[in-house]
């Protein structure tokens, strides 16, 4: 098999264990998935979680396809990519499977009308942050120095730009 073929075969294998656990399995056993009545009383805001789920599930699998094609590796810290991962929605935001994943929980919480959800995502955002600062931004800056240096100069770490970084 070629490097990016097991780099997809893992990156599929890590999509269903990680973000799979995260944002699938967790958020239904704190919800169960059922529906409470919407939060203020307001059905849009049953419309703005499904486009939240919606939003996450799509950046979610582009960003997990660029790290087998682009990358040639997984977001697994066990099989990372060999190159810098860049094009896509990473030309907005350095994070976006992570703003993914909490945008899907988010979009949960406001689905099923559901405050524990709430409470997860803002967890999950914390120690998403704390390992992006404590591990993940360090251990990149050393295996690819000033080519990271200069992507996390432009492109914000959680805000999107507005505009595609063209680096």
């Amino acid at each position: 098999m070629t490097r990016k073929a097991w780099a997809i075969l893992g990156s599929a294998l890590f999509l269903v264990i990680a973000p799979g656990f995260v944002a699938v399995l967790v958020p239904f056993w704190i919800s169960q998935w059922q529906f409470r009545a919407p939060f203020l009383g307001a059905a849009v805001t049953r419309w703005a979680g499904t486009t939240l789920i919606a939003l996450g599930a799509v950046g979610l699998l582009d960003s997990f396809r660029r790290f087998a094609v682009e990358g040639l590796g997984t977001p697994a810290p066990v099989a990372p990519p060999v190159h810098l991962v860049a094009g896509g929605l990473y030309r907005f935001v350095r994070n976006p499977m992570y703003v993914a994943v909490v945008s899907a929980v988010l979009g949960q919480a406001l689905f099923f009308a559901n405050v524990n959800l709430l409470v997860y995502a803002g967890c999950l955002w914390l120690a998403m942050h704390l390992f992006v600062v404590l591990y993940e931004e360090p251990t990149l800056s050393g295996k690819f120095g000033e080519e990271y240096k200069v992507f996390r100069t432009a492109v914000p770490r959680w805000i999107p730009r507005l505009t595609p970084w063209r680096g």
